[in-house]
Formats: structure tokens, sequence, C-alpha cells
């Protein structure tokens, strides 16, 4: 049910990955057949509907779709028609919004349990399974235990797509056969190798965190002197605090506010993300896919969901621009 590759190797790109996994090759047709690698990058990946939404205008026909994290969600919605669903729910959200979807758990392994989001979930994808889908779904995921790289290509959508979202510290593990799995942007940002692995004849990989320049490099002599503090809270000067006030000190803990230091959880996503860059430009240096999407979404914070109609934007005019370049391998790759 699950390809398992070793702690810190990449996935073989040869069709003996896909056979591991349980994973059967693409059929053989008349045209080329697409694969489409979607990233991790929280709040960014709204952005993939628009890409998604560019592509079905044209006319693209997608055979395969890999996805990591936010890409398994879009992905995901988008192989059982449910894209509509999701925008709807994406472009509704606002920072208030998305404070009342994050239920916070101080006795579980993560900050947030992921119940509300899950139920939200189950009411899109009911219970689907992925091998009974009409096109090939794959979902990637990180199993905690191991480091092994996880290839969710059967079984329950919903439970494959929280494993693969299952960001370490913020969201619970989520057991798959018998296995605790985190979030794959760990292991496998951009699953390009999966779509590689399973026959993709042309791999198109959406990388969300390209246009973020500078990071990776050094800053020399940074000076330790401290700047002038901010004015503190009343609300965190100690005492009894009334129920307004503890309710803006989480909501500031979780979300972050302009004047201060971010939320909990977006510095946690912030950190896995440099984890991600890093990993990203490794893997697409060793297996570059054939066309290459980079929506301009650095000013898009990870954790801010509530900027989805802009994402979105971005997606589907970058998605339209390279359209024609799309048709043009395929155009190539056809058969007279």
């Amino acid at each position: 049910m699950f390809g398992s590759f070793g702690r810190g190797k990449h996935a073989d790109p040869e069709p003996t990955a896909s056979k591991r996994a349980g994973i059967a090759p693409l059929e053989d047709t008349s045209r080329p057949r697409i694969g489409i690698a979607l990233g991790g990058g929280a709040a960014r990946g709204w952005s993939h509907i628009g890409v998604l939404r560019a592509f079905d205008e044209a006319g693209l026909t997608l055979d395969v779709i890999a996805g990591t994290s936010i890409g398994a969600v879009v992905g995901g919605c988008y192989v059982v028609g449910a894209l509509d669903d999701l925008e709807a729910f994406a472009r509704s959200l606002t920072r208030r919004r998305v404070f009342g979807l994050l239920d916070i758990n101080f006795s579980g392994s993560g900050l947030i349990s992921g119940t509300r989001l899950s139920k939200l979930l189950n009411a899109t994808l009911g219970d689907r399974r992925i091998e009974d889908l009409d096109r090939r779904f794959v979902c990637v995921a990180t199993e905690l235990a191991t480091g092994h790289e996880i290839w969710i290509a059967r079984g329950n959508m919903v439970e494959a797509i929280r494993a693969s979202y299952a960001l370490p510290g913020v969201f619970q593990p989520v057991q798959v056969g018998g296995r605790w799995l985190v979030d794959g942007a760990l292991v496998n940002p951009i699953p390009v190798s999966v779509c590689r692995a399973i026959g993709s004849d042309v791999v198109i990989a959406v990388n969300l965190t390209s246009d973020i320049f500078g990071r990776g490099t050094v800053v020399q002599d940074h000076s330790a002197d401290p700047i002038a503090s901010r004015a503190i809270d009343r609300a965190t000067t100690g005492g009894i605090v009334s129920g307004e006030d503890a309710r803006r000190i989480l909501r500031r803990q979780l979300l972050g506010n302009d004047n201060g230091p971010p939320g909990i959880p977006s510095v946690m996503v912030e950190a896995y993300n440099i984890i991600q860059d890093r990993i990203a430009r490794s893997r697409l240096a060793g297996d570059p896919p054939d066309i290459t999407i980079t929506p301009k979404l650095g000013r898009i914070g990870l954790f801010e969901f509530h900027r989805a109609a802009e994402a979105i934007e971005v997606g589907y005019h970058v998605g339209k621009r390279m359209v024609p370049e799309i048709k043009q391998v395929i155009s190539e790759l056809t058969p007279p």
C-alpha cells in the first residue's frame, strides 16, 4: 500500500519505485501522459487552484496529480471535481474564521487537533477511496519513526490528505496503515519523482517558494545589540485578565499581529518552510521537471489563509501564461 524509502534518500525516479509503492504505471495512450506535482507552501497553496483553473480552461488533461501538504488538499479536491467548493471555502476565509478553525489541543502531540478541518474535508470528499478515482492521485507523507517517504495511492482520501499536511508540532500525526505519518514536505516538497515513477511523459511542477529571494544566504557581522522594546500589552503584565483579554492573548499567540512577533503556528510553518526550500532545491536539481511554474507569492505569509483571492489570482495568471509552452512540449512529443 505504501512506498518506503531509506532515511535521507530521494525517491527512485525509475518505474521500479512505483512498483514498490504498489502503484500500477499508467497505460499507454496515443498522446503524452501529463503529471502535475503540486508542492507544499501552506496558505500560498491556494494558488494551485488558479493554476488548475487555467489548465482546465485551456483543455489540458492531467493524468497524474501528485500532491504534498496543501498540494494534496487542492489536488484531491480537483481530482474529484470539488474545486469549486474548495475555492468558495478559501475565498470565504477571514482572519477571524481562520482562528475559529484552529481547534487548540493541549493534551495531544500537536498544537491543533485538526478535527474541524477533517470535518470540512469529509463534507467535501466523503468516504471516497483513492483507487476508485478516474485519474491517478498520490499523496506524499513522511513516516515519523523512520523518515521514510510514503506514497499513499490507495485508501481513504481524507486520511491520506490529512497525513500529507500534518505539520509536526502544529497538527497531530495521522496513523495510516499502521504508520504514524506527518507532512510530506519534510522529504519531498514538490513530488516530481512520483509523477515520473508512475509514467508521466511530461511533468509540470508548481513551486510555491521559488520567489523568496536571498533565502539561504549568510548574513555576516550582524549586531547583537538590543533594539528598543515595544510597549508591553497590559493583558500580559500578570494578574487576573478578563475573558476578552485571554481570547486576545490566545489569538495573538496563534496568529501574531502587525506590531509584534509572529504567532506560534507561523513560527513553526516558517521554520519548516526553510527546510522545505532547501530540500526542494536539491531534489529539483537532481530530478528536474519538464515545466516549472513559479507563482510570485513572496508577499503572502505562509499562515495568511485569508488572502486566498490574491493567491488564486496569481496562480491563474501564471498558469495561463505557461499554457502555450506546455502545449508546445506536448506537441513535440505527440506521434505524427
